[in-house]
């Protein structure tokens, strides 16, 4: 039988904790922290591999543990805001996913660990690991791993100083570890260990800031030392045996000057020395990584290449020239304008031809060397998702892409790209809302329309631009012919926002007219340094990479709706997209009335008031013949469509709960409706979900169903507190209601549900999948949302109903979308 759930995509970013929370491992596998996950994933397949979870608390560093001799790695450590460490061990082979993996935690630190390495004491990659770790209690931990045991043998105490980095190796030509720490002390402290026991030995000053960065790198019998600091620039130090015999010569030469020390242990002195100062950033640097080592003819090469990241926005490649070998810049990337605020961290892929840039807002950049030109470099297609708490998700009503909204304050689209030869992946092909309050909701007007709430007074209403449904077209493969109305001459090309505003204006065709040539006297107006229109037309063929998403996907807005008195909080819109219902925060009824707008007019049609607080969910029938709310308040109310006036419908309250008839003792979190609009449920804080019923229009009376609408199931014990429910508009094949539910605790579960006689019975309820652990999500389900149509998207199978989607948002910042068997159910 095949598996019931599989996991068809997952949108994500890294974690904003400053360097250190992305590593590319030799295997090929980018792992970084997203939320409380360690996600893996696979750059050339284009999808997350596995999410590793463990940690109770925010990723803030994660490290591949290298192998000596540039095989594979088998083992990960990470660090979180839990104050604690966890080794990641993989026993299978191949690549790596959520069951073979092994994990031991480390505890000891008292804060948030901030910064971790470990290297293998010896070649056997199964014997002893020293990790090294920094956190916020100004310590750095030693800690030892033995076979499946670890712990901690030494604490270095860093009075109440900070240590940023934390990086280990061995000292030329001996197997004696030396720790470097780099911290807010502007000096790079370099510990030995002599029995068995880390000694401060040297203090390397030079840096004017704190250093956030430090790593070492073996080349041939010399070990070197980069670090970067937040005074903008870069040093590379070398530390190399002396030796004893050579007398000084006392010359009156100009010489670095050399800091030398003595290991007892072995009786070698060794010499350090400023190699380079490398200045090119203009804001601090965040992190300084070397291209990793290769194998070549049976020993490790290590290239001369290293790579900085910085706040100025940039990513540079330094490499020592060939002829003075003087450090210079080969090349820098980055990102020219947009509302972005620099990078965290970079990294080499294993063979260089690769870079990965974490950006300020958690986002990654990915760039590959051009073939021809080794010095081009070419933007490529990485996860991206949202990197905070993802509040709402919506599918299309033709099933073709999703949208979500986040408190990230962005509006994202994401849909399948469709190639020839590759399986379908999906990515984020628009952002079109960037605001400046965080979202909270949105419903789709139909196809290439939605309105979106957001902690402000108003709605505001988005229509795509023809540039958005061009490049849709190229993307997904649906054909223009499909997607394009009658209308579409008239559509805008795209959007952009002014530059103290908050709404996306319309850029029309004429408007993204060439510039004048840049003579003297034009260039030195005001308005000339800052243009008007950011937005560039660009022609896709694949997903856009982060800066293009950033201002050329915005879509124009197109209406304010007016009338709430507090934040937005929830909005729905009916099947025939004519009438939208939204409501906002509210602790008293007068502002708790649901505000019903027509959506051709956009005028207000009328005002809902029933419930004493907040309205947190409001559900359309699929017949668009009632209109469903639940509460704070607890209660339900059922609103049915009475003949329509001039204006739009007008809906009168025809069913309730009160004090005496409520079910639910707790917050009503979230409804829906059964496809064939006899029933609707509620699943509430109390850990309950309540299926209603029966909404039959038959009732000839034109007063209310107040005695008809009951419980027409059992109440369901999900076990947690249930924050979003939905209904399958497919049936299961035995004609049974499929239901998800998900929970506070981050949980997914399918049930199936059926009537069965006149009394709600147990039975009629079967949990047909709890999903496990690796599937689920680490925090609160925000949302629930199946795909209208049997298939999936992107895939053309319409006709085999055997697959179901399911879209799901949450807390843990993540946007998942399953793949649903339903003949496995």
């Amino acid at each position: 039988m095949a598996a019931p759930v599989e996991i068809c995509h997952v949108a994500c970013c890294a974690n904003r904790a400053g360097g250190g929370v992305v590593s590319w491992g030799r295997g090929g596998l980018l792992a970084f922290g997203s939320c409380h996950d360690v996600v893996l994933y696979d750059p050339a397949a284009r999808r997350a591999a596995a999410a590793l979870r463990g940690h109770a608390g925010r990723v803030n560093c994660v490290r591949w543990v290298q192998r000596r001799g540039g095989a594979s790695e088998t083992e990960l450590i990470s660090g979180g805001s839990d104050k604690q460490l966890i080794l990641w061990e993989w026993c299978g082979t191949g690549t790596w996913n959520n069951q073979l993996v092994k994990s031991i935690p480390l505890k000891g630190h008292a804060e948030a660990v901030c910064a971790v390495d470990a290297v293998y004491l010896s070649d056997e990659p199964d014997l002893n690991l020293l990790i090294a770790s920094a956190a916020s209690d100004s310590t750095v931990r030693i800690w030892s791993r033995h076979g499946s045991e670890a712990k901690c043998i030494e604490i270095l105490q860093f009075g109440n100083g900070f240590v940023m980095d934390v990086c280990l190796s061995f000292l030329p030509g001996s197997n004696i570890p030396v720790l470097a720490c780099g911290g807010d002390d502007c000096e790079i402290n370099l510990f030995i260990q002599q029995n068995g026991q880390f000694q401060k030995t040297l203090i390397l000053p030079g840096h004017e800031d704190w250093i956030r960065g430090i790593e070492w790198a073996v080349c041939g019998e010399d070990l070197f030392l980069a670090s970067c600091a937040q005074d903008c620039l870069i040093r590379i130090w070398k530390v190399c045996t002396k030796s004893k015999q050579l007398p000084e010569t006392e010359d009156d030469s100009i010489r670095l000057k050399e800091n030398v020390f003595t290991v007892k242990d072995t009786d070698t002195t060794y010499a350090v020395t400023l190699e380079s100062v490398l200045a090119g950033h203009e804001n601090w640097v965040y992190a300084v990584h070397w291209q990793p080592a290769f194998s070549k003819d049976g020993s490790m090469q290590q290239p001369m290449r290293i790579l900085s990241a910085s706040m100025d926005k940039t990513v540079i490649i330094w490499e020592p020239d060939k002829e003075s070998g003087v450090w210079l810049e080969q090349a820098s990337l980055g990102e020219v304008g947009g509302n972005t605020l620099g990078f965290f961290d970079c990294q080499f892929s294993p063979d260089g031809s690769m870079i990965v840039a974490h950006a300020f807002h958690g986002a990654l950049h990915l760039w590959k060397q051009a073939t021809v030109n080794k010095k081009e470099w070419t933007p490529e297609v990485v996860i991206s998702g949202h990197f905070n708490s993802v509040e709402d998700v919506k599918w299309d009503p033709e099933g073709e892409f999703i949208i979500s909204v986040g408190s990230d304050q962005t509006t994202r689209l994401f849909a399948p790209w469709k190639r020839k030869e590759t399986e379908v992946t999906w990515h984020e092909i628009a952002r079109p809302q960037v605001h400046g309050y965080d979202m909270r909701c949105l419903a789709m007007i139909g196809r290439f329309q939605f309105v979106s709430g957001a902690d402000e007074k108003v709605l505001r209403v988005f229509r795509a631009p023809k540039n958005f449904i061009e490049n849709f077209s190229n993307i997904t493969g649906v054909p223009m012919e499909k997607l394009c109305s009658h209308q579409s001459s008239d559509l805008p090309e795209g959007a952009t926002v002014p530059a103290l505003g908050l709404s996306n204006k319309a850029v029309f065709e004429g408007d993204t007219a060439v510039q004048p040539a840049e003579d003297e006297e034009t260039f030195n107006t005001i308005s000339n340094q800052y243009p008007e229109v950011y937005f560039q037309p660009l022609i896709l063929t694949e997903p856009p990479p982060e800066d293009h998403l950033l201002q050329n996907t915005l879509w124009p807005e197109v209406q304010k709706l007016y009338g709430h008195g507090y934040e937005i909080f929830c909005v729905a819109c009916n099947k025939s997209n004519t009438v939208i219902a939204s409501a906002c925060k509210a602790s008293k009824k007068e502002h708790a009335a649901i505000i019903l707008w027509n959506t051709t007019t956009w005028k207000k049609l009328q005002s809902l008031s029933f419930h004493n607080l907040t309205v947190t969910q409001l559900a359309f029938s699929p017949n668009d013949k009632f209109l469903l709310a639940v509460s704070r308040d607890r209660n339900w109310s059922l609103w049915r469509k009475q003949d329509s006036a001039e204006s739009g419908p007008v809906f009168s309250c025809c069913a309730y709960t009160d004090k005496n008839t409520a079910v639910h003792s707790r917050i009503i979190w979230s409804c829906d409706w059964t496809p064939d609009s006899k029933y609707f449920i509620t699943g509430s804080r109390d850990k309950k979900v309540i299926v209603w019923g029966q909404c039959d229009l038959s009732v000839t009376t034109e007063g209310n169903m107040l005695g008809s609408v009951k419980p027409c199931s059992t109440v369901l014990d999900a076990g947690d507190s249930v924050t979003a429910v939905s209904v399958s508009r497919v049936l299961s094949p035995d004609g049974r209601y499929i239901v998800a539910v998900g929970l506070e605790n981050g949980k997914i579960i399918l049930y199936t549900w059926k009537q069965s006689g006149q009394e709600p019975a147990l039975a009629d309820w079967t949990m047909c999948v709890e999903m496990d652990n690796s599937q689920s999500h680490a925090l609160a389900v925000k949302r629930l949302c199946w795909r209208h149509h049997v298939g999936r998207a992107g895939h053309n199978d319409q006709n085999s109903s055997e697959w179901l989607q399911l879209a799901s948002c949450g807390a843990d910042h993540c946007v998942k979308i399953f793949n649903v068997n339903r003949f496995a159910l």
